[in-house]
């Protein structure tokens, strides 16, 4: 569902269009490399952020890290595709496969997709434009397959329901244990998230029911070994512990990229880096290190400009500075700080020069 304009990145404003002395130069290279960050290389087949060159893959609105083909990436557009999924090299950003899924019906609104334990792939059609007027959606699933390239591949589809009345949702998690699916519902006031029955049955309406409440949800992912579940939306991302088929207290914010159209997450099949993509044409997928446990905010992500989570459930305002270790606030003070000396030392320069 498309909100908001499409961007991949902000750019930071360049401190190069003030007037530098040469004496300041040094001070000038040390904001430069604050606002970069880390740029060191990650040889992790798959770990490292990429761009999707298809021009066919314009809505990328979710991701799936493949268990089996190091560093391929699932993805599929939102709505008006068809009944496609594409599978996309993080090596050189081409797509190596597209999918099509057969046995289902016509797809409405394709929001998200994720990877069970049964080695099977479940694509959510769980968006509605309508905003909750849809007295169900659906679910695709197929086994991975093994090798990749062009196929057409049978689907099982599974009707949805919400016990509590149709709502609008773009995020779609199977826990990666006890294969059980959940989906985030999307509502500025108040999102709820949904876990299923304990196994989805193609021959009748599968019931998901409300266990907690959520904030504005565009994606979400379970870690690798289920520990933890990580939400996002356009502008935070939050990691939760899960715990006897919940998510625990508030959560640990994500330093995720500010990405405008920011539609989806995963992590790398080792749990050690959360991948974050979004919609547009040759859209680029932000990789950022998972933060230890039980740490606040992550390292922030490499190649992109990143921007304080908010709009969590602590209450936190969209676009605030959050505080803390490990957030953007300290590091933002610190540009700004710099800056500021630069403008005015620039001044006290320029006032000393003897007049001809």
């Amino acid at each position: 569902m498309r909100l908001l304009p499409v961007r991949t990145a902000v750019r930071v404003p360049a401190v190069a269009a003030v007037l530098v002395p040469a004496v300041l130069v040094p001070a000038a290279l040390v904001l430069a490399a604050l606002v970069a960050g880390p740029a060191a290389a990650d040889e992790r087949p798959g770990a490292a952020g990429f761009t999707i060159g298809d021009p066919r893959i314009k809505e990328s609105s979710g991701l799936a890290a493949s268990r089996i083909h190091p560093g391929v990436y699932w993805t599929h557009n939102d709505s008006d595709d068809g009944p496609y999924v594409y599978t996309v090299d993080s090596a050189t950003g081409r797509t190596v496969a597209r999918v099509t899924m057969t046995g289902i019906g016509t797809p409405r609104d394709v929001e998200a997709i994720s990877l069970g334990p049964d080695g099977q792939l479940y694509v959510g059609d769980i968006g509605d434009n309508r905003d909750g007027t849809w007295d169900h959606v659906w679910i695709y699933r197929f086994p991975e397959p093994k090798e990749l390239h062009d196929a057409t591949v049978r689907a099982e589809q599974f009707t949805v329901t919400y016990a509590d009345g149709p709502r609008n949702a773009e995020a779609l998690m199977v826990h990666p244990v006890t294969g059980r699916v959940y989906i985030a519902s999307k509502n500025e006031q108040r999102g709820g998230l949904y876990e299923g029955p304990e196994r989805l049955s193609a021959d009748g309406n599968n019931v998901f029911r409300r266990v907690a409440d959520v904030p504005w949800v565009t994606d979400g992912a379970f870690s690798p070994d289920g520990g933890r579940l990580t939400l996002r939306g356009y502008f935070w991302a939050r990691t939760y512990p899960w715990k006897d088929g919940r998510p625990q207290g508030e959560g640990d914010r994500v330093d995720a990229p500010w990405q405008g159209q920011a539609e989806s997450v995963t992590y790398t099949p080792d749990g050690r880096t959360l991948m974050f993509g979004a919609e547009g044409a040759n859209s680029r997928v932000v990789a950022v290190p998972v933060a230890p446990s039980g740490a606040p905010g992550s390292a922030a992500p490499s190649g992109a400009a990143s921007r304080p989570a908010a709009g969590g459930p602590t209450g936190e305002a969209a676009g605030a500075p959050a505080g803390g270790p490990g957030g953007g606030y300290g590091k933002g003070a610190l540009v700004l700080a710099v800056g500021t000396a630069l403008v005015l030392g620039g001044k006290r320069l320029f006032r000393r020069r003897p007049t001809g």
